[in-house]
């Protein structure tokens, strides 16, 4: 006779999970329950199947709250009344408006109202009546309202434990000290499951409550169908014969622009396929990916097909994906097979300011009502949990910061405090925090999405499920997947650029022609690939150097074990000794050289692994498929991986593997749990890369500002500013008589443009070349402030950065005048002018700037100098005793080196220390690499941009130099004149 629990999802305020509620439920002999989390009903479907497996009674509802008030619950009847309840909510969220003080009427749910509700009942309204609230009815005529009552016992916790966990978890979601918050911030301290026969006894002299309580609870049938069902849109066309025609038919036409009228082994491949997504019942899966790509592509926007969606054939004729799995003999098992428990997988990728368009069409087009973005739960994790339960209590910052630091764990093992923290630490990890939006994801029902969620609007703007991907699997829903990345815009913009400045048409999907291109291998052998989609990294640069990575296929796996699970497992510096020498490759046994001998018996991809443990361990592909999934992390805990691992042994040894071998070739496995790419990610990923060597190779200046205008990359901005000047263009910076919004280029010149201006607002960097490109160039300060309407704040930035150097006049002369002009008032921007009346000029000294005051200047408000160099601005002249391109003459002797600092990345080591990769510039502007081990790095630490001395040994790995680092130090530079 529950009608009030709460699970976790009522988020900082309930605290048991899920199976945790329906455990203690049993172990008190409840049968029957309702879950009513606050204002979601994200856990509504996961407690129907617990329940169901526990043999406990189900039912749903929401309890509605605005701000700390309880409005109402809201108990449904059946799986209408859910929906009733979802929608309300749903109405709600999406269109922002604050819940009302009374529910509307549904017909298939119930409302309880707190007791103390003064308004009339309608047929299916009730008070709820906490025990303590019992007195209130003594002496009381109880006849007009005798058969609305209720018994309402709130469950929040299992026990004073819990009941302190609630305590933790209200502080931190109101950012107040634990002694800060209120009794009605917070539940009462019996709001939990009662011992067997207390509820009872409470309510002994108002037995009728809880016969009401009891009928309305029998009432309550959850009439969802029991299991997984396929709960995605059914059809594409209305008809499944329908669906299954124009599949066919669009497949055929595909195959014939993708590989001729002529082509047997590719006409059988597509056949087989075809059968295998009819059999399985995904031709409206295909057909509705196909059909957001048809639209994307009629708008003109670029696409990346990639996922395991690219080793279908098929998918590859619908040209959802231009990665050819025939070519790459790609395993379309690994896709769709009739083994498989999960739900097949297309991620698309777009330009990130193409996503939200395509997203709107899919909304548009298949139905708000059957349309939503998938969501996500962030959970309480790390050192985040032990700094919020520190600030609950009320520690001060210092301290919470030892607690936090990995270093002193053990001297901290027995402070009081720090024990306190890590027992509410222990109960808190992984407790759901917040819900929020998956990256791409997106549904499509058959049915009304609401029967199974409420829906939220999160800052995208579009209907967001209140649950992830992981429930609406096991619900039954398949989601699509629509990304946006960077790369993609690079060359989407670098692309225009070329049409329109060098009147140049590229085909950019002619990508089998670039693959044979020996100027881009060459350019990929060297790593020379800054700015092309991922394949810049100081890591991936330096592994197409040590591959010496000449041609696709290469590229394919080195965009795989790249990947954490192969490169920490040992097992990328095996594949690049066995790439260069095959015919000394020793493999750990015959299954290894049978199934993997194109990658030298190392496992690469999600793919080989499957391979392995079907032919190496005899497992099942069911198996197979569940261990896929546990690599890509999408499971909920490691469990199910674990499982595996004892059939993996028993089949190994069942088949007559030897013991150590075994061990090793699981040990291999495992490595890969999180991390693998399939095949055809890699593929997908490799097409895109040389894209962008194409466009970086024919056209760098274009394709260097394409990266620059969609916000950069791996790298600062800066960088690029680098590369595009090393690939001729000469740079000026921002102006208000040439620069646009973006960077811009024509020819040789580029500008930089106003968007990167530290402090300029964003009215004023649309506005400015919007009204130059109205009424023409401005004509001098006085006019370009009249036209623009622009503030003194705003234009001294503008004069501070050069932007109006075109007047001629040097900055400090440009400051006098704009403050004579303006003062510390705002001109707004006038109408047109009877008489032009002239400001009053004055005769000033002369005042110049110098180099040095630009380049502060520019350091300050874009991040960079661009009049100087870093090293132009430091005090010393020196700059090494060698440069990047000495350093395979000088391996293993100890050098002096300059560098400017790039980047770096810290490694955490099996023994829980930590070493440094550092990237540098020499003054000539080339890259070179160092390493900084445990013992040296703490003294001699990195600290930020700038220009370094370094002292190092010079070693090699396949070819590939890098420093050491013995000693390591900053270099100052020479003061700002300004401030001095």
């Amino acid at each position: 006779m529950y009608l009030n629990v709460h699970s976790q999802y009522s988020l900082r305020y309930g605290t048991m999970s899920i199976p945790k509620l329906i455990e203690e439920a049993l172990s008190l002999g409840i049968t029957q329950l309702v879950l009513t989390d606050i204002n979601n009903s994200t856990g509504i479907m996961e407690f129907m199947r617990a329940c169901h497996d526990k043999g406990i009674k189900p039912i749903g509802g929401i309890e509605f709250r605005r701000n700390k008030k309880l409005l109402y619950i809201g108990i449904a009847k059946n799986k209408e009344g859910m929906k009733e309840l979802n929608d309300f909510l749903t109405e709600h969220n999406l269109e922002q408006k604050v819940l009302p003080d009374t529910a509307p009427d549904m017909e298939h749910a119930y409302v309880i109202y707190p007791f103390g509700y003064a308004e009339p009942l309608k047929i299916r309204e009730y008070l709820g009546i906490h025990f303590e609230e019992l007195s209130l009815l003594y002496q009381k005529d109880l006849s007009a309202i005798k058969d609305k009552l209720l018994a309402l016992q709130p469950v929040f916790v299992a026990d004073k434990l819990g009941y302190r966990l609630h305590e933790y978890l209200r502080g931190i979601d109101l950012n107040a000290l634990l002694t800060m918050v209120e009794p009605d911030d917070k539940c009462r301290n019996t709001d939990m499951f009662l011992p067997p026969g207390e509820l009872e006894s409470r309510f002994n002299k108002y037995a009728f409550i809880l016969d009401n309580t009891r009928n309305l609870m029998n009432t309550c049938v959850m009439d969802y169908p029991k299991g997984r069902v396929n709960l995605n849109r059914r059809t594409f066309t209305g008809k499944k014969e329908d669906d299954k025609a124009l599949l066919y038919k669009l497949a055929m036409e595909g195959l014939v622009f993708r590989y001729g009228k002529n082509n047997r082994a590719a006409l059988n491949k597509v056949k087989e396929e075809l059968k295998v997504i009819d059999d399985l019942d995904f031709c409206a899966y295909f057909l509705i990916t196909w059909d957001i790509i048809r639209y994307s592509m009629t708008k003109g926007y670029y696409h990346v097909g990639r996922g395991s969606g690219a080793n279908s054939t098929v998918a590859y004729c619908l040209q959802i994906t231009d990665v050819d799995p025939i070519e790459l003999d790609l395993y379309f098992e690994r896709f769709l097979n009739a083994q498989r428990t999960s739900p097949p997988d297309f991620d698309i990728d777009y330009s990130w300011d193409e996503r939200e368009d395509v997203q709107d069409y899919i909304f548009k087009r298949y139905g708000k009502a059957h349309t939503a973005l998938l969501g996500t739960m962030s959970t309480f994790k790390d050192r985040s949990v032990i700094r919020e339960i520190g600030k609950v209590m009320g520690l001060p910052k210092a301290e919470i910061d030892s607690f936090t630091d990995r270093t002193l764990l053990t001297a901290n093992q027995d402070h009081p405090t720090f024990k306190k923290i890590m027992a509410a630490y222990a109960m808190m990890a992984d407790m759901p925090n917040q819900r929020s939006i998956h990256a791409g994801g997106v549904l499509i029902s058959e049915e009304a999405i609401t029967y199974y969620t409420a829906l939220d609007l999160p800052p995208k703007g579009m209907p967001t499920v209140q649950w992830d991907m992981y429930e609406a699997e096991k619900i039954g829903f398949d989601k699509y997947d629509i990304l946006s990345q960077r790369g993609i815009g690079h060359i989407k913009e670098a692309v225009r650029l070329v049409e329109e400045n060098l009147q140049h048409k590229i085909n950019i999907h002619d990508v089998k022609t670039f693959m044979k291109d020996p100027k881009l291998n060459a350019r990929l052998q060297t790593g020379n690939t800054i700015g092309c989609f991922y394949i810049e990294s100081p890591a991936m640069r330096q592994l197409l150097s040590k591959l010496r990575c000449e041609n696709y296929l290469t590229l394919v796996a080195a965009s795989s074990i790249i990947r954490p699970g192969v490169a920490q497992s040992g097992m990328m510096k095996t594949y690049i000794q066995s790439y260069h020498d095959p015919k000394n490759v020793k493999y750990l046994h015959p299954v290894m050289e049978k199934t993997l001998g194109d990658t030298f018996g190392v496992m690469v991809y999600q793919e080989d692994v499957i391979k392995i443990c079907i032919h190496y361990a005899g497992m099942d592909g069911t198996d197979a498929d569940i261990l896929r999934r546990g690599m890509s992390g999408k499971y909920r805990s490691r469990t199910e991986f674990d499982k595996l691992i004892e059939k993996f042994f028993e089949g190994s040894k069942a088949l007559g593997r030897p013991e150590e071998v075994t061990k090793e070739v699981w040990r291999q496995v495992s490595s890969f749990a999180g991390y693998s790419f399939s095949k055809a990610h890699s593929a997908s990923f490799a097409v895109e890369s040389y894209q962008s060597l194409f466009l970086k190779t024919y056209f760098p200046r274009e394709f260097m500002v394409g990266v620059l205008n969609n916000y950069g990359g791996f790298y600062s901005r800066w960088l690029y500013v680098h590369e595009l000047k090393k690939a001729g263009a000469e740079i000026h910076l921002p102006c208000v008589n040439h620069s646009l919004e973006v960077v811009s280029i024509k020819g040789m010149e580029s500008y930089l443009g106003f968007i990167g201006i530290q402090g300029l607002e964003t009215k004023f960097i649309a506005l400015i070349p919007e009204e130059r490109k109205r009424n023409g160039d401005y004509l001098g300060l006085e006019d370009f402030v009249k036209r623009t309407g622009i503030g003194l704040e705003q234009v001294i930035i503008l004069i501070r950065v050069g932007a109006l150097r075109f007047t001629h006049k040097s900055k400090k002369v440009l400051l006098w005048e704009v403050h004579s002009l303006l003062g510390a008032k705002t001109r707004p921007v006038q109408g047109a002018e009877l008489f032009e009346v002239q400001a009053k000029h004055y005769e000033l000294p002369e005042l110049l700037n110098t180099q040095l005051e630009d380049a502060y200047h520019e350091l300050e408000l874009l991040g960079f100098p661009l009049s100087l160099s870093m090293f132009d601005l430091l005090q010393t002249s020196y700059r090494g005793d060698l440069c990047a391109a000495d350093l395979n003459r000088q391996l293993g002797k100890t050098v002096k080196m300059l560098g400017q600092y790039v980047c770096e990345k810290t490694v955490h080591m099996k023994n829980n220390k930590k070493m440094w990769f550092g990237t540098f510039l020499d003054s000539a502007g080339n890259f070179f690499d160092t390493t900084h081990f445990p013992t040296t790095t703490p003294v001699y630490p990195f600290r930020g941009t700038g220009c370094y001395l370094i002292l190092g040994k010079v070693v090699s790995d396949f070819g590939f130099p890098s420093v050491e680092v013995i000693r390591f130090a900053k270099l100052p530079i020479v003061g700002n004149p300004v401030m001095t």
